[in-house]
């Protein structure tokens, strides 16, 4: 039997990279699936490409109005629902000595205040039981020159991951996170890296390449299903070993 069978899971920034492919393995899992995203023409591609058993709503994770909207709309298309993925987030490169005020809001808004109140809007919607999963970044634990920020605001996502396991131990409902390392995905070309990066990252990685959007995903499904049951609080990382060895 499929793995997500009668389950219903909502993943915020769905519309491409590790979340559009983990909505892609859960639909395959036999779940019903609720994706969302801050561009509607990528989330209408997004829907069409996942075809049955998938919604999209517009949705930006760093207003509070918007999540108010997302919670309401969820509920009148699903009712209650069984995992969230919070996968929305960005990472923008500048160096310590040049980073903004403006940079460092935005990502500390979508980064860390979304993924909070994201949880916060959504969890009145899901049964007792269900699962929660945070993404992180192997940079919660280990450094990249130019992504204090980026880090920083994940590990706030690392801390909330144990932190709302023990509040939410009340509704059985397990948090825990998953934390990509260098994978093939849209936002690498969006953070404006040198040309040499890539090249550094790779080098610094034990198994010689980058990884898949997929191989994140299928940790996301260990993460949402009952084959997780005794886990909370948890990070698993998905780095090709870049963190550890």
């Amino acid at each position: 039997m499929a793995r997500l069978t009668n389950k219903t899971a909502v993943i915020t920034g769905g519309t491409t990279g590790i979340g559009f492919e983990t909505a892609k393995l859960f639909i395959a899992e036999g779940a019903r699936v609720i994706i969302t995203g801050r561009n509607q023409t990528r989330l209408d591609e997004a829907v069409a490409a996942l075809g049955s058993n998938v919604a999209g709503i517009k949705a930006d994770v760093q207003s509070l109005d918007e999540l108010d909207s997302l919670a309401t709309q969820v509920q009148e298309i699903v009712g209650q629902f069984d995992i969230l993925f919070a996968n929305a987030g960005i990472a923008k490169r500048a160096n310590f000595r040049d980073v903004t005020e403006a940079d460092f809001d935005q990502e500390i808004a979508i980064n860390f205040k979304g993924a909070f109140f994201t949880v916060q809007k959504l969890e009145p919607l899901m049964n007792n039981g269900s699962s929660i999963i945070l993404t992180t970044t192997i940079l919660d634990q280990t450094a990249l020159p130019g992504e204090g920020i980026y880090g920083a605001s994940k590990a706030a996502v690392r801390s909330l991951a144990r932190s709302l396991s023990r509040e939410l131990l009340d509704r059985q409902i397990r948090v825990n996170a998953v934390a990509p390392g260098p994978i093939e995905t849209p936002i690498w070309s969006k953070m404006d890296l040198p040309e040499d990066v890539p090249a550094q990252v790779l080098g610094r990685t034990p198994i010689g390449r980058f990884g898949k959007p997929e191989e994140v995903a299928k940790a996301v499904l260990f993460l949402a299903s009952d084959d997780s049951s005794y886990m909370l609080g948890e990070e698993i990382l998905v780095d090709g070993g870049w963190a550890t060895l």
